[in-house]
């Protein structure tokens, strides 16, 4: 008994403590040196310009001379820039519905790619080859496609006698342009809803048939209540995705004037926030605007994403919840 206990005078228990210690240094330290490479790349890429570019918002920065503080004059001024505003709503007009019709077409794709019909592998691999496409090409096929003169579409409208829209050159009909753009990419989106779609409990549906439930009601009182999540998933990261939305519109700005300046042609009408933000950064070369523009650009995505989250409590349904 007092061996095990290890009362005796010349026993003495192993110093368990100090020996996990050691343990968990040496795991703790190789943890490290397998994610230093990460590390680095977050402070020097990541974190590092974050906080300059913070300090740069409280600046007038112009590359070529050495940033001068100015406090907050970059946020008074930008409020009162008509460029700051046509730029956030022509980012809010595609926000609201570019994204409401990319989770549409997304999920009515996803629920037809659903179905047991012969060549459903193909069909699938058809809808998401688009989303492979790059960005800049995908663009320049859609001016073409777009073109209102020689345009594929307009040609195919006119042998039904439509007379097609000035797409790309006509401010009202630019951003519809980009979100039909935009429409013909959702693969992955449709991919990520297909999943979805699989997951939903054979059971629940054939309770609803039983019960007399048609397709719609069905699909409207178990299919999108058991897919909420994942639709709760593609909106923010729609949102955030367009808000930033800069590529397409630079392209598209370019086809119609290719001059830096003509940034956001036509007439403003695809000047969008990041578009924006580029065209003050690098083409003004100020600096210091840019920064406040892209810390504004920050928080309207942090508000607009607890918004969501916050709102999603009441139409999203979770199985165990």
């Amino acid at each position: 008994m007092t061996a095990i206990t290890g009362r005796s005078t010349g026993f003495k228990l192993p110093n368990c403590r100090r020996k996990w210690s050691r343990q968990t240094k040496r795991r703790f330290i190789t943890g490290i040196l397998f994610i230093s490479l990460w590390i680095i790349g977050f402070f020097a890429f990541t974190l590092y310009p974050m906080v300059a570019s913070l300090y740069y918002s409280f600046t007038e920065y112009h590359i070529k001379r050495a940033p001068e503080w100015i406090g907050l004059v970059n946020y008074v001024n930008l409020f009162h820039d008509p460029l700051f505003w046509t730029s956030l709503y022509n980012t809010t007009y595609m926000v609201v519905f570019g994204v409401s019709l990319s989770l549409i077409v997304s999920f009515t794709c996803a629920l037809l790619l659903n179905l047991k019909i012969r060549g459903q592998s193909i069909y699938r691999v058809i809808y998401f080859l688009p989303s492979i496409v790059p960005t800049v090409a995908s663009t320049l096929l859609w001016l073409w496609i777009l073109n209102p003169n020689s345009g594929l579409l307009n040609t195919i409208l006119s042998h039904i006698g439509i007379r097609g829209p000035s797409w790309t050159t006509d401010p009202t009909w630019s951003k519809p342009s980009l979100i039909l753009l935009g429409l013909w990419g959702v693969g992955n989106t449709i991919v990520i809803y297909l999943a979805s779609l699989q997951d939903v409990p054979v059971v629940l549906m054939e309770a609803a048939e039983l019960d007399g439930a048609n397709w719609w009601q069905r699909l409207w009182a178990v299919t999108i209540p058991l897919v909420s999540p994942v639709t709760l998933f593609n909106l923010i990261m729609g949102v955030i995705a367009t808000f930033q939305y800069f590529a397409q519109a630079y392209v598209l700005s370019a086809g119609v004037s290719p001059v830096a300046s003509g940034l956001g042609a036509p007439l403003n009408s695809t000047l969008f926030y990041s578009v924006y933000l580029y065209q003050q950064g690098f083409v003004y070369l100020k600096m210091g605007y840019a920064s406040a523009l892209a810390w504004i650009l920050f928080l309207i995505i942090l508000v607009c994403t607890l918004i969501l989250l916050r709102s999603s409590e009441r139409w999203t349904y979770y199985e165990g919840g």
